[in-house]
């Protein structure tokens, strides 16, 4: 008997409610509220994945903006922060479409991929989520860590069953 690996395909949530760039973000915080979810994709108008929307880019509107620590020496600035991070927390506390905070260029991942590479893939980048897209970068789906953990109830299921 063969026992084949899990995929994305097989755990992920098949068309996903998406959001698209020009969308606002009154939008995306009631459709968050209402489906109890922690983000979104962003899709243009052929339906490619171009961004990620989550409760984090919300929250950066939020949060306090520090300007980068600096020194000037012999008339040069000399910046201990990155100036362009400055500039992208400006431009997320003062946006109002979904373009404006998103996080654009997000990974994603294949409906075929093993369900172990994805898992790593969001630990190693520190996400919650992958858009599942197909080779066009069509959204198909998304798979969330939500989705891995419930894939692990098999698996405990059965391990216990043999315990």
């Amino acid at each position: 008997m063969t026992v084949s690996s899990p995929v994305v395909k097989d755990f992920m949530t098949a068309d996903p409610i998406a959001v698209s760039p020009t969308d606002s973000l009154e939008t995306v915080i009631k459709l968050l509220e209402e489906h109890r979810i922690s983000g979104l994709p962003v899709v243009d108008k052929a339906h490619h994945v171009v961004g990620i929307i989550s409760e984090g880019d919300l929250l950066v509107r939020e949060s306090p903006m520090k300007p980068p620590l600096y020194m000037t020496l012999l008339g040069s600035v000399i910046y201990f922060e990155s100036p362009k991070q400055f500039h992208q927390h400006m431009q997320k506390a003062l946006g109002m479409l979904v373009q404006d905070v998103m996080s654009a260029k997000p990974i994603t991942t294949q409906p075929d991929m093993p369900l172990a590479t994805a898992a790593n893939i969001m630990l190693d980048k520190k996400i919650n989520r992958l858009p599942v897209v197909d080779t066009d970068q069509t959204l198909m789906g998304i798979i969330t860590r939500h989705d891995l953990v419930r894939a692990l109830k098999p698996r405990v299921a059965y391990d216990s069953e043999v315990n």
